[in-house]
């Protein structure tokens, strides 16, 4: 017979968790007998999720949620203390992202991401702080290699990441000592929807495989849910789901370097040959769903 795991019966929270990583942790959460509340923007998504967390032997419930939305964010986390009980996880997933040179991005479309993915975390945290502080738990910021090294033809994803990140270090000096615990999930490419979506355009395509390996990989690992679980079980302060991606930071410069240089070539021959170098608009379902009712859920 197995351990227990320190999160059956208890109350957890995951923002995007209507598909990739966010569905991931859901269904990971469901199987440790954790009662999940699933935000996020597709409604039908998230209540199919719902039923594959209680078909996996936890409990779970849907809100359809705008993450940047103070309002509607502190209304839903006195629904789920009220339904569910105070949380004692809170994983930040919900995110957005778009390709296309910075200067034929719009406005409107840069500043979304930003919101989504840096002003939503902290909208999470602020909502659910008070039931975190209750049940002194622990808060997990989803980020990205992205928050580490140079992001071209993807400047709002990567500077929103790295805002996220420096969000999140701050708050966890901040509530320590009141028995919080905030962690960082640093992650590389995954096989999700976003992904994908971003694959499908020639140039995003073509930078991605130009990165530095390993950092040129796109994983098709499905525990990533399973491995960022047991970070949260151990309240991790920083969570590497490649182990090399704890390399990153020893590099300094070089990594940046590095991807300059082959961007550099990529965009050289891109443009010697012609190719349109088009914006995307915000990248798979999750963005699609964002663009047509304003929230992100689409992965990390």
């Amino acid at each position: 017979m197995g351990e227990v795991s320190p999160l059956q019966g208890r109350t957890a929270v995951v923002t995007g968790a209507a598909r990739g990583v966010g569905e991931r942790v859901a269904l990971a959460l469901a199987r440790r007998g954790a009662r999940v509340a699933l935000l996020g923007h597709e409604e039908g998504r998230l209540a199919e999720v719902a039923v594959r967390c209680r078909e996996s032997g936890g409990t779970a419930l849907p809100w359809p949620v705008d993450v940047t939305d103070d309002a509607r964010m502190a209304d839903v986390a006195r629904e789920v203390g009220r339904r569910m009980g105070p949380a004692s996880v809170v994983v930040a997933n919900a995110g957005i992202a778009a390709g296309g040179p910075f200067e034929r991005t719009a406005p409107d479309t840069w500043r979304r991401i930003v919101e989504v993915n840096l002003v939503g975390s902290a909208v999470t945290a602020r909502a659910f702080l008070p039931a975190l502080l209750t049940t002194r738990g622990y808060y997990l910021q989803v980020s990205s290699l992205a928050a580490l090294a140079p992001v071209p033809m993807m400047t709002a994803y990567g500077a929103s990441k790295a805002g996220a990140e420096a969000f999140a270090s701050g708050l966890r000096a901040e509530v320590a000592h009141r028995g919080v615990a905030v962690g960082l999930a640093r992650l590389s490419w995954y096989d999700t929807d976003l992904i994908r979506a971003s694959d499908d355009h020639r140039v995003m395509r073509e930078l991605r495989r130009r990165l530095p390996w390993p950092a040129d990989r796109v994983h098709r690992d499905d525990r990533v849910g399973e491995l960022l679980v047991r970070g949260i079980e151990r309240r991790g302060a920083v969570l590497h789901l490649q182990p090399w991606l704890r390399l990153v930071p020893a590099l300094g410069p070089l990594l940046p370097a590095l991807v300059t240089l082959g961007a550099r070539r990529a965009l050289s021959r891109l443009d010697e040959a012609g190719t349109d170098l088009a914006p995307t608009g915000l990248l798979g379902p999750g963005g699609k769903a964002d663009g047509t009712a304003g929230d992100g859920n689409a992965g990390g």
